[in-house]
């Protein structure tokens, strides 16, 4: 039986240049069922993007919350 983990990662407490690097390094290091939330006071969609290109069908995304000043995202490693 495995059990399925979660963490948050708010972009806004990140040094600037580092989110995108942290981001994806951390969605690459989840296990099947595991979940990442990503707060940001933006729109994250460019990292759908990159991940819909590079991991296809290996990501699941579902806003919280949608601005207009937090967005909150959780991303769920499908396979």
């Amino acid at each position: 039986m495995t059990t399925a983990t979660s963490a948050t990662i708010d972009v806004r407490t990140l040094p600037p240049g580092t989110c995108r690097n942290t981001l994806v390094r951390t969605l690459q290091e989840l296990a099947p069922g595991a979940v990442l939330t990503v707060v940001n006071d933006h729109d994250p969609q460019p990292l759908r993007g990159y991940l819909d290109l590079s991991h296809p069908d290996q990501f699941a995304w579902t806003y919280l919350e949608d601005g207009p000043d937090v967005w909150r995202v959780r991303i769920e490693r499908t396979a």
